[in-house]
C-alpha cells in the first residue's frame, strides 16, 4: 500500500519568492510583520487574507496617487486652510470648500476664477486640482500660453493630434493666466479646439485677470471670442476675487516715486 507523504509546509522564503515573482512588492516587504501578527492574534482566514491584500492594495493606491500628482504638474500647493477669505469679500468660503468635494467633475462643469493679479486665483485653482488628484481623477495644470505654444510646436514634428489629446483627455485641466497675452488667429483656433473638445466631456478651471466683458480683446475676432467663451462659461461656477493683493515687496529702499 502506497504511503501518502505529508504535504510540504509552506515556508516564509517561498512566500517571499512568490510575492516577488507576482510583483507584490508591498506585500513582500510587509510579509514578516504580517506573519508575526497572525501568529499572535490568530485572525480568521478571511481577516488574514484581507490584511494581506489590503497591504498591497493600499501601497498601489499611494503609488498611483503619487504618479497622478507628478503628471498633473500642479507643483507646490498651499491649500485653503490658511487662505484669508476675509480679504476676499465676494468669495464665499462654503462655495470653495464645496468645490473641493469635486462634484463638478461628475457634472462635467467648469470653474472660472476672475480677478486682478495677486488675489489668490491660482492658489484656489491648485487646491481644487489637488483635491481632484486625491480623488483619483486625471488632472493637468498648465499656463494657457504654454499650452498653445506646445500645440503649435507639435505641427513641426507631426504630433499635433497627440499634443491635442494631452489637453483634452484629462478629467480636469487647469488653464492658468488666460488672457495675459492676446491670441493670434492660429492660437485662438487651438484654444477653441481644446475648449470645444472638453465641453460636456471634462471639466476645466480657468484663471483670468479680467472680467468676461473684456475677454473679446484677447481674440482676433468677436465671433471666435463668443464661440470659445460660451463653452467655457456654460453651467460654470464663477469665483470673483476682489480686494487687496496678497503680494507685497519684502523690502523697500529709497524715497517713493512720484
Amino acid at each position: 500500500m502506497k504511503r501518502h507523504e505529508p504535504p510540504d509546509r509552506p515556508s516564509p522564503d517561498e512566500l517571499m519568492r512568490m510575492a516577488e515573482e507576482l510583483d507584490l512588492t508591498a506585500l513582500r516587504d510587509a510579509l514578516g510583520h504580517l506573519l508575526a501578527h497572525a501568529e499572535q492574534a490568530s485572525p480568521s482566514y478571511t481577516d488574514f487574507a484581507l490584511r494581506l491584500l489590503r497591504t498591497e492594495w493600499t501601497a498601489r493606491q499611494e503609488r498611483k496617487l503619487t504618479r497622478g500628482l507628478k503628471r498633473s504638474r500642479i507643483g507646490t500647493v498651499e491649500g485653503i486652510d490658511a487662505f484669508d477669505f476675509a480679504a476676499r469679500p465676494q468669495l464665499e468660503p462654503r462655495v470653495v470648500k464645496e468645490l473641493l468635494n469635486c462634484r463638478f467633475l461628475d457634472e462635467k462643469r467648469n470653474i472660472i476664477c476672475v480677478g486682478r493679479p495677486g488675489l489668490g486665483k491660482t492658489r484656489i485653482a491648485k487646491a481644487i486640482a489637488q483635491a481632484a488628484c486625491l480623488r483619483g481623477c486625471s488632472t493637468l495644470f498648465t499656463i494657457t500660453s504654454e499650452m498653445l505654444e506646445d500645440i503649435h510646436a507639435s505641427l513641426a514634428d507631426g504630433t499635433f493630434k497627440r499634443a491635442l489629446r494631452r489637453y483634452t483627455k484629462p478629467a480636469l485641466v487647469v488653464l492658468d493666466e488666460l488672457g495675459y497675452e492676446a491670441f493670434d488667429r492660429q492660437m485662438a483656433t487651438y484654444l477653441f479646439r481644446v475648449v470645444s473638445a472638453r465641453h460636456g466631456v471634462g471639466s476645466t478651471i480657468v484663471t483670468a485677470n479680467t472680467g468676461f466683458s473684456k475677454w473679446a480683446s484677447f481674440f482676433p475676432s468677436e465671433a471666435e471670442s463668443i464661440a470659445t467663451v460660451d463653452r467655457l462659461v456654460d453651467r460654470a461656477t464663477v469665483l470673483r476675487f476682489t480686494g487687496k493683493s496678497f503680494r507685497n515687496p519684502k523690502e523697500v529702499h529709497g524715497a517713493p516715486l512720484d
